[in-house]
């Protein structure tokens, strides 16, 4: 289904991400964070060598989401434990997450590699997807977030800001691994973004999505990147609740329904860790796995709300080590 988002300087998700970005650059003390200028690139270091922490995670998912949507921490029941959770709202969904939070870019040079995701994405426009949308950000400032536990040298730095078509002053990195306080959160912050992905590979039309609510546990940190990508996954599949409100036709949206959460993937019911360990190869992987594990849909046209899904306890605790 074609996708239409236009260039709108009022609702850029480069710069209206710059607040939260500057924040954490004028403050690296108390975000624990740490700042370095590799070819005049300003990188951000959350969790790499720094430490990183809670509040650089809360920070480094709002520039994710080219701050269009609010990310705030809380505690949570999930099907009876209790847990950490970060909660996702935006009004500008298709901007929010798809053009920006969405991990669409594959950064690769010949000494680093990572997935890129943020608002510089919608910059360089490098992606199928932005064909897609036909859209491209006009900013001359470019934020982009890289999942790595390896910082960037200075031709990564570089390459990025040339493919973003920026000068390297106004290119801006951030970088945190998996297994990190910061990585924990910005994953488990991608429920509403997941959800908007699986409707997509459904051919839904997500230009009917009005806005997104989401809300997942924030897992333990893992000992390392591995068992954190299955932890960070399990939190979405098994442990996430999204809410869109919409317009459309009932008799649809009670048909699409079933298809959305996790549920329905034939690789659906064990930790992502050991369904990664079956296959060998995250590419063979079901990609209709990756689904919130609960879905509600409220249609403005008439007022009902559907629901598919459910919270799997089980599989948190074993997911997560309780």
């Amino acid at each position: 289904m074609p996708i239409h988002l236009e260039d709108n300087p009022a609702l850029s998700p480069n710069l209206l991400s710059m607040p939260d970005v500057r924040r954490l650059i004028e403050q690296p003390e108390k975000f624990q964070i740490s700042v370095t200028k590799p070819g005049g690139v300003t990188l951000v270091d959350c969790g790499v060598k720094a430490k990183g922490g809670w509040e650089a995670g809360i920070l480094f998912a709002n520039i994710c989401l080219g701050g269009l949507a609010h990310v705030g921490l809380t505690w949570s029941d999930f099907a009876g434990l209790r847990l950490p959770a970060v909660e996702v709202i935006t009004d500008h969904p298709l901007r929010a997450c798809m053009a920006s939070q969405y991990a669409g870019w594959a950064v690769k040079t010949d000494s680093f590699f990572a997935m890129g995701s943020g608002p510089g994405r919608a910059v360089a426009a490098n992606e199928e997807l932005f064909l897609k949308m036909g859209y491209k950000d006009s900013s001359k400032t470019a934020v982009l977030c890289l999942e790595s536990g390896k910082l960037p040298d200075e031709e990564t730095a570089l390459y990025l800001a040339e493919r973003c078509g920026c000068p390297p002053e106004s290119m801006y990195i951030l970088t945190a691994p998996t297994a990190s306080p910061a990585g924990s959160v910005q994953i488990a912050a991608r429920s509403v973004e997941t959800g908007l992905h699986k409707l997509m590979e459904l051919g839904y039309d997500l230009e009917k999505i009005e806005s997104g609510w989401g809300t997942a546990p924030v897992p333990p940190v893992a000992k390392d990147d591995m068992a954190a990508i299955g932890r960070t996954n399990d939190a979405i599949l098994y442990g996430s609740t999204v809410h869109y409100t919409l317009k459309d036709d009932d008799g649809y949206l009670e048909e699409l329904l079933h298809k959305i959460p996790s549920s329905d993937s034939r690789d659906y019911g064990a930790p992502f860790q050991d369904i990664f360990e079956r296959y060998g190869n995250f590419y063979d992987i079901d990609p209709l796995l990756f689904s919130p594990a609960k879905v509600m849909l409220t249609n403005r046209k008439s007022g009902r709300t559907f629901s598919a899904g459910e919270i799997r306890e089980d599989l948190l605790r074993r997911s997560f080590q309780i």
